[in-house]
């Protein structure tokens, strides 16, 4: 494992890898981990516009909607450019989950020394994430969350990203860009697939 992750490290250098799933699939979850591991540095969609929304005194989300475009690359693509990020690599949730929006992304990376090399999907049906949904309102474990507390919030959600989001990955995939992973395992067996994939497309693009 060490090995694998000392060869995903070089082969990345400065660059970013965005991991795409479903709500609740564990994207946060495996990022965080994941950044932990490649001494980088973890960015989330979601957490960069909630925080705006409170500090704005706004609640775009609130109905499980995406932000208006506008808003995103207002918001959230200035990190790619922060100084005290400059020298590491990043750990992406969700960054760009609108048709349209990828392009921007991987150009505002790139221009930050922040390119994308790679993009993480983590498959995992809408039984599966719904069942994870039921089981966190038992567990209350979500924290304050509104969209994580409302079933037809998190329905709207589903549909967002059967909708919109659906056509970013499908496009990363044309780049070959993209990794697939199974979400619907345990968490160690989760980020063992993930850093064992990372370690295949580092490989194959060394030698090329």
């Amino acid at each position: 494992m060490e090995d694998k992750i000392n060869t995903i490290k070089q082969w990345l250098g400065t660059g970013s890898i965005n991991i795409f799933g479903l709500p609740m699939s564990g994207k946060d979850t495996q990022g965080i981990k994941l950044a932990e591991a490649l001494d980088a540095r973890f960015l989330s969609s979601g957490m960069i516009i909630r925080a705006m929304e409170a500090e704005t005194k706004q609640n775009l989300t609130d109905k499980g909607n995406l932000i208006p475009t506008n808003v995103f690359y207002e918001w959230v693509l200035p990190y790619f450019e922060r100084r005290d990020l400059f020298r590491f690599p990043l750990v992406l949730s969700s960054i760009g989950r609108w048709q349209g929006e990828e392009d921007q992304v991987m150009s505002v990376a790139a221009g930050a020394g922040h390119e994308i090399k790679a993009v993480i999907i983590l498959n995992i049906s809408e039984a599966d994430v719904e069942e994870r949904f039921k089981a966190a309102q038992v567990l209350q474990d979500r924290g304050e969350r509104q969209d994580d507390k409302n079933f037809e919030i998190f329905q709207n959600r589903l549909q967002e990203f059967r909708n919109k989001t659906l056509p970013v990955i499908q496009h990363y995939q044309s780049l070959g860009l993209l990794v697939k992973v199974r979400g619907d395992q345990s968490r160690d067996a989760v980020f063992n697939e993930i850093i064992d994939k990372l370690y295949h497309k580092a490989t194959n693009q060394s030698n090329v």
